[in-house]
């Protein structure tokens, strides 16, 4: 059952991860892109250069998360308390990120979720794995 419950915490932490490339590539690539700034609810190209330098920077942070959980992961075979440590940190701060972004724009509340759910099913897991 540990070992059920850290191979699917591990899991949904590294959905997490994906997640938060798939964002950075949006806010520090693509953000220019008409398709990228309306998914953020941006009226036009002119709102999207004006946020561009702090979407930029947010992407960084959403890459840093996910590099993260990432080498938390890459280090299971290599050894579990470091890995699971960083694997539960950076889920814990993907959930944390989630929260501001829930509690402070109701427009992003769906987004949110996305963002902290599978992290914080993962953290779970992982705990009850560990426990």
């Amino acid at each position: 059952m540990k070992n059920a419950c850290l191979i699917i915490g591990s899991i949904l932490i590294g959905l997490a991860a994906v997640f938060h490339v798939y964002v950075f590539t949006l806010e520090s690539i693509t953000w220019r892109r008409p398709k990228t700034w309306k998914t953020f609810g941006l009226p036009s190209q002119e709102h999207a250069e004006i946020i561009r330098p702090m979407a930029f920077n947010q992407g960084f942070y959403n890459l840093f998360l996910a590099l993260g959980a990432g080498a938390g992961l890459a280090l299971l075979g290599v050894d579990a308390t470091i890995a699971h440590t960083l694997m539960i940190f950076s889920a814990l701060s993907m959930v944390g990120a989630g929260s501001v972004l829930f509690f402070s724009v109701k427009k992003s509340r769906r987004a949110a979720i996305i963002q902290a759910g599978p992290a914080l099913l993962g953290a779970l897991f992982i705990v009850l794995g560990l426990a």
